[in-house]
């Protein structure tokens, strides 16, 4: 074929572009689908709308001459970039290649995320990142190092601006781990996707432990442990359905709100609001699932939670109240009797923050009993980071509507967004006890002597501890000072909070200006 005539040109571009297709060895890809991985180019098109999917830098490639470089140049360089639509909304996307240099990164790699991630900032749309690459592409030396730089700096200029997913679907190491971490949310696959800085061989040179990449950095120990990670997929499939549906909650940037549905609420009580009523148990020590008077508020019951199997002490996640988003932060008494330790603070904090980024409303159900105590929390830094609860909430401009259902005790119920966080609209069930401390501590401290000389200590206990709960535990004392807006039943709390957020769309609050603020990191 003559490239100087046009059918010539016309056919040597077919041949650049099925070559940039399959710029990954038969052999590679066939290794990665034995692994029950897609390639990268297979989950572009499984996250977007079919036909959807625009690639741009193609036909890039490397430059590098060092070690044998120049001999194997393919397009595209081991990363898939381009923009397309998930249920119709505009999106940008890359992908790393693994079949490419191992998905490593280079110069030219480098720079078709840092463009593809300046598009979606110029256009204010979400960019999705697929990760899975083995680190720094060595050959290349301090230039791989320059770009993750780049990356990094896109990262954080984009916080808060535009939502940024990650999904880690293999291994993700080295420098590749700390995109991910900026960014709003990171989903894993199960037993095929790990995230770690040094390798187990390394750490295994350097301290002497003997870890898998599994324990190490598997999905299960960033979703458990770690708290890196905010889902865990069954599989790819799994996990980039996730992905699709946290997008139908968010905005496609700051300055919009988020996807909203024309679905309006009847005011009048169904039977399953009525069966809120007897969600608290009568024993103030007795547990229930908060994801019943979750699901019970929220449009069909459809709740999206998020970090499900990290500090399960504590729920977040997304819903819809008459077809709006809203962000959902609840104790839950079914773990740890809903207490707020170091993970639950720092999993809430996060999200209230994420949800002020993208003007999402934040409902909160409240049952703490306080802060977990123990010399593993003081020594790990509770007050420092606990405090970052207290940050995010007072900081945060969106609405704000709070429900005790249970208990408020002590420093937890000023965290937990309260009215003196700036809280808009604080409503309180009969059942809510908000006092300093639960009645039983109450009373072991203030008639620790008169106890000591009874001559029945147990029976005068159970009798001082039924007059606290009668005279301080109870919402009316907050009621009557305004602490709480309104005391209400239980089966109220759906239609109050559908009446709370239609007044609050308009609710429009200035912090002071400032450069930033100093959060307690």
């Amino acid at each position: 074929m003559d490239v100087h005539t046009t059918a010539g040109k016309l056919s040597d571009l077919d041949r650049r572009l099925d070559e940039a297709v399959h710029a990954g060895s038969q052999r590679a890809i066939e290794k990665q689908h034995s692994r029950g991985k897609l390639t990268a180019r297979e989950r572009v098109e499984m996250l977007l709308d079919e036909g959807s999917f625009v690639e741009i830098d193609e036909l890039a490639r490397h430059r590098s001459t060092a070690f044998g470089l120049e001999s194997r140049r393919p397009y595209g360089d081991g990363v898939v970039t381009g923009y397309g639509t998930v249920d119709g909304r505009q999106i940008c996307v890359f992908a790393q290649d693994f079949t490419v240099f191992g998905g490593s990164l280079g110069e030219v790699y480098g720079e078709k995320i840092t463009k593809v991630m300046d598009l979606a900032m110029k256009t204010g749309c979400p960019i999705v990142g697929i990760n899975e690459g083995a680190g720094a592409r060595i050959q290349e030396g301090v230039v791989s190092l320059g770009l993750y730089g780049e990356i990094f700096r896109r990262n954080v200029h984009a916080s808060g601006v535009i939502p940024q997913i990650s999904l880690i679907m293999g291994a993700c190491a080295g420098g590749h781990v700390y995109s991910p971490a900026v960014t709003d949310f990171t989903v894993m696959v199960d037993q095929t996707s790990n995230m770690f800085i040094t390798g187990p061989d390394v750490i295994k040179t350097v301290t002497g432990e003997d870890v898998t990449m599994e324990e190490l950095g598997g999905a299960r120990t960033h979703n458990t442990k770690s708290g890196n990670a905010h889902y865990m997929g069954s599989d790819e499939e799994d996990a980039i359905e996730y992905v699709k549906a946290l997008l139908s909650f968010l905005p496609q940037n700051n300055l919009e709100e988020a996807p909203a549905y024309d679905d309006a609420s009847e005011l009048e009580f169904s039977d399953v609001d009525r069966s809120l009523d007897t969600l608290v148990p009568d024993s103030p020590n007795q547990p229930y699932d908060m994801h019943t008077a979750i699901e019970t508020v929220l449009d069909d019951g459809d709740f999206l939670e998020v970090q499900p199997l990290f500090a399960p002490n504590l729920v977040i996640g997304f819903g819809r109240v008459e077809g709006r988003s809203v962000g959902v932060v609840a104790n839950q008494p079914m773990q740890f009797a809903g207490t707020l330790d170091i993970d639950a603070s720092e999993k809430a904090a996060r999200f209230v923050r994420t949800c002020d980024a993208f003007n999402i409303p934040v409902l909160t159900f409240v049952d703490v009993p306080g802060f977990l105590p123990g010399t593993d929390q003081e020594w790990n830094g509770i007050i420092r980071r606990g405090a970052k609860l207290i940050y995010a909430y007072a900081e945060a401009t969106v609405p704000l509507v709070t429900v005790i259902t249970r208990k408020a005790y002590g420093g937890a119920y000023d965290v937990m967004g309260s009215k003196h966080l700036g809280a808009d609209m604080n409503l309180a069930w009969p059942t809510a006890q908000i006092a300093v401390m639960g009645a039983q501590g109450a009373v072991n401290i203030l008639y620790r002597n008169e106890l000591a000389g009874a001559s029945d200590p147990d029976a005068r206990r159970a009798e001082l501890i039924e007059e606290y709960e009668d005279t301080l535990a109870n919402p009316y004392i907050a009621a009557e000072r305004g602490y709480v807006d309104a005391v209400i039943s239980p089966h109220e709390t759906r239609v109050e909070i559908v009446r709370a957020l239609r007044l609050l769309r308009t609710k429009r609050e200035t912090l002071p200006p400032k450069k930033h603020g100093n959060i307690p990191l």
